[in-house]
């Protein structure tokens, strides 16, 4: 449960990044993620991350996944209608599918993941806020 867990931490996180015509601009983002298990004992503490999303990010939507040799997840099914986007995620190594919707503003973005893995599901919200440009 608790690998489960800490792979859709790590999708949800990455998220943003998923089309060329993205509603979301690049920048720092500040984004707050809180993450809820039916069935699990405790409650997850929301988890609060900045991202720096780039042009280039925005363009592949495969850069919304983490690709390393763990986790061979690939984003498909992605769509853009006006300032939502939505999208599946497989990730068949871990034997876990998900969908996606996120929807955006200039500087904000509210978003839900859901994710099954076997008879284990998870959903996923998370908020963002645009706090500028991205600094090295």
């Amino acid at each position: 449960m608790r690998k489960f867990a800490l792979v859709v931490l790590a999708l949800t996180l990455a998220i943003p990044a998923l089309a060329a015509d993205h509603p979301q601009k690049p920048g720092r983002w500040e984004m707050t993620m809180q993450m809820d298990m039916p069935g699990m004992p405790f409650k997850m503490p929301p988890v609060k991350t900045t991202m720096c999303i780039t042009e280039e990010d925005l363009k592949d939507p495969q850069k919304s996944v983490p690709q390393d040799a763990k986790s061979k997840c690939t984003v498909s099914d992605y769509k853009i209608d006006g300032n939502t986007i939505t999208w599946t995620v497989d990730c068949p190594k871990q034997k876990m599918k998900g969908t996606g919707e996120a929807t955006y503003t200039d500087d904000s973005f509210t978003a839900t993941v859901k994710m099954q893995m076997e008879d284990h599901e998870m959903t996923a919200k998370y908020s963002g806020k645009w706090k500028g440009e991205c600094t090295k």
